[in-house]
Order: C-alpha cells, then structure tokens, then sequence
C-alpha cells in the first residue's frame, strides 16, 4: 500500500532514479489471452468484512479440513484508515467455500512488543504450504512513538517513520489456527546505496515445484519517502532463507520521459506448470489504460517478464452477479487462489467511499474465474 496516501507519495515524485532500464514497451510484449476476460461476476456478500474494523488484504489456502482459511490485515475503525501502518494485525477467517463469506477466528500475527522489528504492526499476508508445514510471508514495522489510540490526534510524523522501518517477515505453523512462530529478523534487508536502499515490504512468494525453491517478488524504493516504488526479485531454498537477489536491479522500469510516474506494485506471482506469470497493480494507468488497473505478464525464469498481449489483467469496475455494475473507489492488494495448478478465484481489497482512499467501509472481495 503506498504512503499516507497521496499527499505522502506525490511530494516525492520530483525524484529521478536511473538504475538499468528494462524496457517494456508495446513491441516487448507477447500475444496471450486476456486475464481480464477469465473474470466472472463477483458474489454480492462474498469476501471478508467486519463491522468495527479496516479490512485489507488477503491471502487464501484451503486447509486439510477442507475449508478455506483466509489471512487478512484488520485494525479498529475508530482509529482512522491511515492507521494501517501503525496498528494492522494479520488476522484469520474461515469459509466453507472460496466466495465466503468468511469468519473471523482469530488474530493470527498480533502484537508481539516494540522491541521486535515487526512488533507492533503485520500486515499483506501471503500464506503457502512448504513441505508439510505452513508459512505466511508479511511486512512488520516497529515504531519509537505511542501507539496511536482512538481519540488521539494523529501527528504528521508518525506515517512515514512507522513506514519506514517496514521489513518483510515470515512466520510458521503446523497448522492454519497456529500458534504461529515468528522469526525475530527479516527475511530479506534494504540494501544501502541500491534501488531498495529503504525498506523491504509486499512479498509474494511461489514455490516451484520443479526445483523447490522459493522466489519471492518484493516492493522497495531507493530514496527516504521517494517513489517511484520499484520490485525486485530474489530467490532461496528455505522459506527464512538465505534470499539472493536474482537481479542487482529492479525487474521492472518503464519507459518514460522522468521513470517516475509509470510504475507498477503489489504483485500477486504464480507458477503455471512451464514458467511464471503474475498479476500487479497499474499505479497510474500508463500501462493498462486504468488508474489501479490489473496489469499481466509472463516470464521463464521469474528475472525477465513480458508484458502480455492484451496486457489489461482486471479493472476497477466490477460486475456483480446480482446484475449491478459499479466503478470500485479501489481495488487494491490482488490475490488468486490456484488450485490444481490454475487460477480460480481473484481476491482484492475494496471499499466504498466517494474517492480513493476516502471510504466509508473496506472490505475483501472475491471474483471467480473462468
């Protein structure tokens, strides 16, 4: 999720950064059947909402008991949206079905002391399954203020220092109501003087099947407070690690005139028998056509993508299949659910308010697939 929300992010478009490009231009790209046309009518009432919380992201696995368990970020409604990087938990549903809904079971992640690099705050869950255990991938934050409480006036400073210690995490269990073991430092670090000098955050892992190995996709930014917010790639034989980076540089970088108001985040990357494929978020819609768009591309080794042909992976308009079509404020987070090796189900984070980032409710929803 990108900072506090526009004010934040924008001051620092002003900034340059030319690393390697790896162009990705219209002739780069290779004809594929549009992930976008695979989407069918979302359930009303599917997903995962609670009244008296924030609910983002998510992340789904059927269990051994059949049901589907659903990882997701939550915090208290009276502490404001902007609270998201000050107190999320990872909390855990359940659903007999893919669409839901789902039920809150338990806070899965909580907070653990300030002392720890993810201490007070978990947040975007990715959970697998890795040799007969169960792993979620996270960011945490810890933070040298108070805890922001309701009632408590928000100070300017707190978004990007809490921000800014961001660290991707991973935690374990034999099962999906845990208890949950948390590793006491980051799986992967920022990297001073490099592309991802700042924080390490957003992780999406895929195990391939074929080597065992991990790769994992993560979200950085070169500069203190500075988009553009770039993705790299690494890749290990253990969910902890150790993480080598595949690439020096980030795996994606558009061509445009500054490189700073074209850029993509929060990948969702799977394993498709042959190679690997993904879905991310278009930040500004320079690449798909829509700001907050879907954005698909393929790749043989998880370092060089292709941006596929049609490129458009999902949009913000979303039809339901109560026969309503509306124009989502966000839609944000994306995750498919593969079973047997495909793609069924295609879970965002949503909310209903007037504009971006100004909602009135959030919650996770869920689009079956063709």
């Amino acid at each position: 999720m990108p900072i506090s929300r526009r004010n934040f992010l924008k001051a620092a478009m002003c900034g340059i950064i030319t690393p390697s490009v790896l162009s990705l231009a219209a002739n780069n790209r290779i004809p594929h059947e549009a992930f976008i046309d695979k989407l069918l009518p979302a359930p009303v009432g599917g997903g995962f909402s609670m009244s008296d919380y924030w609910v983002w992201g998510s992340s789904v696995i059927k269990g051994e008991d059949g049901k589907y368990h659903m990882f997701a970020d939550r915090w208290a409604k009276d502490l404001g949206f902007q609270a998201w990087v000050t107190n999320s938990q990872v909390a855990h549903a359940v659903s007999d079905t893919p669409e839901g809904p789902y039920t809150f079971a338990d806070v899965a992640l909580p907070v653990r002391g300030a002392g720890y690099f993810d201490g007070l705050v978990t947040h975007n869950p990715r959970v697998i399954f890795y040799k007969g255990l169960y792993y979620i991938y996270y960011f945490g934050t810890t933070y040298d203020f108070p805890v922001p409480e309701a009632g408590v006036a928000w100070e300017d400073s707190w978004f990007e220092r809490a921000w800014m210690n961001k660290r991707i995490g991973v935690a374990w269990s034999k099962s999906l109501y845990g208890p949950w073991n948390r590793y006491n430092s980051p799986v992967i670090e920022p990297r001073p003087g490099k592309w991802d000098a700042t924080i390490t955050t957003n992780p999406s892992p895929v195990v391939n099947p074929k080597t065992g190995k991990i790769l994992l996709m993560y979200k950085s930014s070169p500069i203190n407070s500075a988009p553009p917010l770039l993705l790299g790639v690494a890749e290990a034989s253990e969910p902890y690690g150790e993480y080598k980076r595949l690439s020096d540089n980030p795996i994606f970088r558009f061509d445009t005139a500054a490189n700073n108001d074209n850029d993509v985040e929060d990948p969702f990357v799977w394993y498709n028998g042959k190679g690997y494929e993904l879905i991310m978020k278009d930040r500004f819609g320079h690449i798909c056509g829509e700001e907050g768009g879907g954005v698909h591309a393929t790749s043989a080794n998880g370092i060089n993508w292709k941006l596929s042909s049609p490129v458009k992976a999902y949009s913000r308009t979303v039809r339901w299949d109560n026969g309503q079509t509306t124009l989502q404020a966000n839609f944000e987070r994306p995750f498919l659910l593969i079973e047997n090796g495909k793609p069924t189900h295609l879970f965002a984070a949503t909310g209903e308010g007037s504009q971006q980032w100004q909602f009135d409710r959030t919650w996770n929803m869920v689009i079956p697939l063709k």
